[in-house]
């Protein structure tokens, strides 16, 4: 039996959006199924945003890519999110000895 908890859309900016019933609840532009991290990969491959706009027929205007690096630039001024990861991942090494590489 599934418990009854009723997960909440997460606005996580003017156009972008984390809804569980939507794309299993990945970012998404709000209003489309496209995931934010689909347009963060066109950035990364260096294609005008112009084109970007275009090739999602205006469903992702300008704006909300500029807010989508944004949010991705936020998210590596954070450091806790990175201190937790860097520290579990040290942890097991700090107590294996060289016998055992």
């Amino acid at each position: 039996m599934k418990a009854n908890t009723t997960q909440q859309a997460v606005e996580l900016g003017e156009h972008i959006v984390a809804d569980p019933k939507v794309c299993h609840g990945k970012p998404v532009f709000k209003g489309t199924r496209i995931m934010v991290f689909q347009v963060l990969e066109q950035v990364a491959y260096g294609t005008p945003w112009e084109r970007i706009v275009w090739s999602w027929r205006g469903k992702v205007p300008m704006e909300a890519i500029t807010e989508a690096v944004k949010l991705a630039s936020q998210l590596f001024q954070e450091e806790e999110v990175f201190q937790t990861h860097v520290g579990s991942r040290r942890e097991p090494l700090r107590n294996r000895s060289l016998a055992a590489a």
